[in-house]
């Protein structure tokens, strides 16, 4: 049986807890959800895609209507958290909230953070994650400084999240060049799971 569930005009993160909801209710074959904006879109389809369903999604104007059919398997639950084990590398997440690093002077804060971005290699492969939120996201965006640096630390597999709502809110959705669109539910259930958060 197909679930079908209307989410225009609700704020990320709400289409994902909605879908979310139902999954913890029951195991749906399919289910269809329309949203009415592209971070909502994403946010959806990586959600379903997550706990094995295959997606086709249909524009319909401005709306997005995904189709999720589930490929056969159950869901994935979320992993707990657990003590890091002697030998076994930490798992580091980072918020960024900002396009500049401290208060005073922004062209110097500019170039702190850039340089702050260098030289997170340094912490190895306790580095796990980077989140970008608020006017963090615009260095993951097209023309950033910080854009090369950021390809470069995904390349060598650090996992980047940039929130679809400050994308949205900054213009930048269509302008973002590294890390996958993110919303409130992805980066509270990633802080559980990191070993530390560090906040910029």
């Amino acid at each position: 049986m197909t679930q079908e569930i209307d989410c225009r005009g609700l704020a990320c993160p709400a289409p994902v807890l909605q879908v979310r909801e139902i999954l913890e209710k029951g195991s749906p074959a399919s289910l269809i959800i329309v949203v009415d904006n592209e971070a909502a879109w994403e946010n959806v389809t990586r959600f379903l895609e997550y706990h094995n369903f295959q997606i086709t999604t249909e524009r319909q104007g401005s709306d997005f209507r995904v189709t999720g059919t589930r490929n056969g398997e159950e869901s994935i639950p979320v992993q707990e958290s657990k003590p890091v084990a002697e030998g076994q590398h930490k798992k580091i997440l980072i918020m960024v909230g900002t396009n500049r690093m401290g208060h005073g002077d922004d062209g110097l804060g500019s170039k702190l953070l850039i340089n702050f971005l260098k030289t997170l290699k340094e912490m190895g492969p306790d580095l796990w994650l980077l989140v970008f939120i608020n006017s963090g996201v615009t260095l993951a965006a097209e023309d950033s400084e910080g854009l090369p640096i950021l390809q470069g630390l995904a390349c060598e597999g650090v996992k980047i999240l940039v929130c679809g709502t400050c994308l949205t809110h900054f213009n930048l959705l269509d302008k973002k060049q590294v890390g996958e669109t993110t919303n409130m539910l992805d980066i509270v259930t990633a802080m559980q799971l990191a070993d530390s958060v560090i906040t910029v």
